[in-house]
């Protein structure tokens, strides 16, 4: 067996008694550790102001009294105020830090039956950390009895080795994924997975979230379901903020975002607090950041650090302690590299950055949404509309099938819900509506498709397309195509460039080029 270290706090009350033998018929929590049989103490590492220095020493006689075998290491540490969450925190981290643990020769438990409850909760605290590297010791009276060694037990802080708080916490994080998933049973995996973890970040950290993906894979939605479950965990007392980045522009930008002061600018008639402000002690959603100006950029910088930012006009910094999370369907790295976005804004986004994928990426899941919609249009209109059996068939069929492309993803898809569920007779999606909404869908996909911009706008931004020559947009657009359709890249190559026969080179002759 390794050497069993102990660390605690001297009890200035509990540990304290009268000299003399009537002292052994009291339980003294630190001189009670070691008369277990059951718990053999090696070394005692106990923690001790000057002020009770005589009395550190009268227990520390008391427990190698009672067991020669253990070693007790008096640690003297002062407190000016011992109530000082903060100064006691501070100097028991130095100590942890101090002391040369050696857990793979050592075990320990850190004893936090005595000492102030300020210095329990820290040395609780600690052990979480693995500052301390061990597991909590609780010792208590025997109830009925005089044992003046009372009672001992041990608390794991590992909670995956408890079973019944293991099974409950993998029961809580479920229901948290299904809440951030609308409660829709989603089948690709790689979108659950994806979701798992933006579960575990939304409830352990406050960095910037950042969500990438195609204009329509349901950033603003995810954006508003993470605020949700933080509100319901009580991690925000705030609104939530949501804001169009794309839709401010030039100097109004700067006053919707930051506020202004009264006469700041010509119709400034009054001040106005700004977004920023609005979403202090919740959550701001910048949908399309990417589309900000570069002034605007360092601002959102400085507020997301500092918490602070200057309203337009004013000479008094304003305060807002919000959680961000941005969106965008542009590829933030690329636009670093162009100069159009803040390199160092671009780092502090990135620390948590999910891809959102399209639903042609996730045609397992069309099922389900679909389901979903349905729901939605019965809450949002007051009837229930279902589709018959074959008509789902039907729909479904269409809705997955490899050439189906949804260009605007899961807002194509709750149209087309909206549509064949307001024209369905009494409710009932049959065969027909749904003919005609597959009907309706191909003749909008094949308009988007004779268009360039249908097919590149799911890849670039509207800004990059416009600057490609219009008959190369079609090439491109057509490559893309080709290459989609295709199920490799070398079929691919053989559709757009197929083999020509041969010609031979021309020679030059004393009276021109002739072929060979």
């Amino acid at each position: 067996m390794r050497p069993l270290v102990v660390i605690g706090f001297l009890g200035s009350t509990l540990d304290a008694a009268k000299f003399g033998p009537s002292r052994w018929n009291k339980w003294r929590p630190t001189v009670g550790l070691a008369m277990h049989e059951d718990l053999r103490v090696d070394r005692l590492i106990l923690i001790h102001g000057t002020a009770h220095r005589r009395l550190a020493e009268f227990v520390s006689e008391d427990v190698m009294s009672v067991s020669p075998e253990t070693s007790v290491e008096m640690r003297l540490l002062d407190f000016r105020d011992p109530w000082d969450f903060e100064e006691v925190y501070g100097k028991l981290l130095d100590f942890a830090r101090a002391e040369p643990f050696d857990p793979e020769a050592e075990d320990y438990l850190v004893h936090i039956t005595t000492g102030t409850h300020v210095a329990q909760i820290c040395l609780f605290l600690l052990t979480e950390a693995r500052y301390l590297p061990g597991r909590l010791l609780q010792t208590q009276p025997q109830r009925g009895s005089l044992n003046p060694a009372g009672i001992w037990n041990t608390i794991d802080l590992d909670l995956s080795r408890y079973d019944s708080i293991a099974t409950r916490f993998a029961v809580a994080s479920a229901e948290s994924t299904s809440f951030l998933k609308s409660g829709i049973d989603t089948r690709n995996a790689a979108f659950n997975r994806m979701i798992d973890e933006i579960e575990r970040v939304a409830l352990r950290s406050k960095a910037p979230i950042l969500l990438m993906g195609p204009t329509g894979a349901g950033k603003s939605l995810l954006a508003r379901r993470i605020y949700e479950l933080k509100r319901l965990k009580h991690q925000v007392a705030g609104p939530f903020v949501e804001v169009n980045c794309a839709t401010l522009k030039g100097d109004g930008a700067m006053s919707a975002l930051f506020g202004h002061r009264k006469g700041a600018f010509t119709g400034a008639v009054a001040d106005r607090p700004g977004l920023l402000r609005a979403a202090d002690k919740g959550m701001l959603f910048l949908d399309e950041i990417g589309e900000l100006g570069l002034d605007e950029q360092a601002m959102i910088l400085r507020a997301i650090e500092d918490k602070r930012f200057l309203p337009v006009g004013s000479d008094k910094e304003a305060a807002s302690e919000f959680q961000l999370i941005a969106g965008t369907n542009r590829d933030l790295g690329e636009a670093v590299a162009a100069g159009g976005f803040r390199d160092d804004l671009y780092a502090r986004l990135n620390l948590w950055t999910f891809q959102l994928p399209g639903l042609a990426e996730r045609r397992e899941d069309i099922e389900p949404n679909l389901d979903y919609e349905l729901d939605r249009y019965a809450e949002r209109e007051g009837e229930r509309a279902s589709f018959n059996k074959e008509a789902r068939q039907r729909y479904l069929a269409f809705a997955t099938a490899p050439d189906a492309r949804w260009p605007g993803n899961f807002r194509d898809l709750a149209a087309s819900v909206t549509r064949m569920a307001t024209l369905s007779p009494k409710g009932r999606i049959d065969l027909e509506c749904v003919d005609a909404e597959i009907a309706r869908l191909r003749r909008l996909w094949v308009g988007q498709t004779s268009d360039s911009l249908g097919v590149l706008g799911e890849l670039l931004d509207p800004h990059a397309v416009a600057g490609i020559d219009p008959f190369d947009q079609v090439q491109l657009a057509e490559v893309i195509r080709t290459c989609r359709n295709s199920r490799s890249l070398s079929e691919a190559g053989r559709t757009l460039l197929p083999p020509r026969e041969h010609v031979a080179a021309p020679r030059m002759t004393p009276t021109g080029y002739e072929n060979i």
